[in-house]
């Protein structure tokens, strides 16, 4: 099956929340499914959270794979303090921990986009009984150089569709792109039955589907049992990240 979300849409429902893991007020916005689950549900699930400045988000695990994209403000990531900056691709195995994330002076916002809805619920390294509920995983844990989009007249100009990988693991399929096409561009997307499924996430102007515009920040989550999917841009060109999930036993 294929979903849509208009980034517009679904950000104009963005809520004030309390974080499980610092306490604070922030806020969410759901694009896919519910927006913590503990065992499995029909469909994707995918969540904008949005931080207050300096607010800190413990190190931790979830129980699916996802992939995370930093979109706005910035920050660091994990005991060393990486720098996070827009537009940062994160990908994390199942029971794979990481951080804290430390948002900076201006706040930060992350989408995290999950190819299905299961025990998705964040497990706190600084809570008792966390060990208890590892599983055997990978452990990737890979964050990409900050993403770079074009101006508006340069993208819309473009005439030849462009594809960068920004990390890939031939062995299950998973695989991080960005797409550039110019306007009304057409190209065919991934084989969504290579591996597990994949997203594509708008980052600079939007995408045309079955007569619908989709903006900034939308997404369109296509299953693995899909056959093909087209990507078009629509009339000023688009640039979006496609993000393919490895197969998962």
């Amino acid at each position: 099956m294929i979903y849509t979300r208009n980034g517009a849409d679904a950000i104009a429902k963005r809520t004030t929340i309390v974080s499980p893991g610092t306490g604070h007020e922030h806020w969410g916005t759901v694009f896919f499914g519910p927006r913590s689950s503990s065992g499995p549900a029909p469909g994707p699930q995918a969540t904008m959270s949005e931080l207050q400045a300096h607010e800190t988000i413990t190190p931790h695990f979830h129980g699916v794979t996802m992939f995370q994209c930093f979109v706005a403000g910035s920050g660091t990531l994990g005991a060393r303090k990486q720098p996070i900056e827009p537009l940062t691709v994160q990908f994390k195995d199942h029971h794979t921990a990481y951080g804290p994330i430390i948002a900076g002076p201006h706040g930060l916002s992350f989408v995290a986009m999950r190819m299905y809805t299961g025990n998705s619920e964040p497990v706190y390294l600084d809570k008792p009984g966390y060990r208890d509920r590892l599983e055997p995983t990978k452990r990737r844990h890979l964050t990409s150089e900050p993403v770079r989009f074009s101006i508006a007249p340069v993208l819309q100009a473009r005439t030849e569709v462009v594809w960068e990988t920004l990390f890939q693991d031939v062995e299950d399929g998973m695989h991080a792109q960005v797409v550039r096409l110019g306007a009304g561009m057409v190209v065919e997307g991934p084989d969504p039955r290579a591996a597990g499924g994949y997203y594509l996430l708008v980052g600079n102007g939007s995408l045309r589907h079955e007569n619908q515009e989709f903006p900034l920040w939308s997404m369109i989550c296509v299953e693995p049992n899909e056959e093909r999917f087209e990507i078009r841009a629509g009339e000023f060109g688009v640039e979006a990240l496609v993000l393919q999930y490895p197969r998962e036993a």
